[in-house]
């Protein structure tokens, strides 16, 4: 027997039975651990952005792969701005390169691009670029890939109240209207639902204000695994943890 054709058969009946057993609709990932893969290998640590932007194209191609629906990644938080500047400048030239080399290839796969955050704060050259794919994307209909850039959700929560209090100010709502879907479609991620499940990479074991009225009910699936070594075998790990969770929102099963 051909050990190869065994072992890629193998691999593929798993795979099989992975999607069989229902994927989760909408998953999000905070990667991290960039800058301890570099430090662990002697490098700077924008050697480790560069290395994790290669997950990220693992990841999304696996994510479509099996039908995930949505795919939401933390790629640059509110709070990311206190890093140096040499770091920060490096990190928002990212995405023009990634989508330089990737948005052909989302074209073709029918993956519609989206930004949760505040894009105004930008430089222009990356605000430019992240546009002209959303743009380039927008008919797209099949899997939705959310970058989370310049995000934070204690700033999302905070504008979201705001627009309530206008709101109710302009006589447009009144206080007894304001409930969950009064939240939720004044926040960033309205029309989506919320995630099925989060993966955090590299051990630490918090959310890093990303997506909290969203993950209310998520399930939270943590790995040591540094972003940079963060394969499509360990993504699909954690789509089989999921899929033996017995999610109850509150009740009882």
């Amino acid at each position: 027997m051909n050990l190869k054709n065994f072992f890629v058969r193998k691999e593929t009946g798993n795979l099989a039975e992975l999607m069989e057993e229902g994927v989760p609709y909408h998953v999000a990932v905070i990667m991290d651990g960039n800058g301890r893969w570099a430090k662990k290998r002697g490098l700077p640590r924008i050697a480790g952005h560069r290395a994790g932007m290669e997950s990220v194209k693992s990841i999304t191609r696996a994510a479509d792969e099996i039908g995930i629906r949505i795919l939401t990644l933390y790629a640059f938080s509110t709070e990311n701005w206190k890093r140096p500047v040499q770091e920060v400048d490096f990190l928002m030239r990212l995405p023009q390169e990634f989508l330089l080399m990737e948005l052909d290839t989302l074209i073709k796969k029918n993956v519609r691009l989206q930004i949760l955050g505040d894009v105004s704060a930008l430089p222009s050259h990356t605000r430019e670029s992240v546009l002209e794919a959303v743009d380039k994307t927008a008919s797209n209909t099949g899997m939705l890939l959310n970058i989370a850039l310049n995000y934070g959700s204690r700033a999302e929560l905070l504008a979201a109240i705001k627009q309530i209090a206008a709101d109710v100010r302009s006589g447009s709502l009144t206080i007894d209207q304001i409930n969950e879907e009064a939240v939720n479609s004044r926040l960033l991620t309205r029309g989506i639902p919320d995630p099925d499940l989060l993966i955090r990479t590299s051990g630490e074991l918090r959310l890093s204000n990303f997506l909290l009225w969203q993950c209310a009910y998520t399930e939270l699936w943590f790995t040591d695994v540094l972003w940079p070594d963060f394969t499509k075998e360990h993504f699909y790990e954690a789509i089989r943890a999921y899929q033996k969770r017995g999610r109850r929102f509150g009740g009882l099963k």
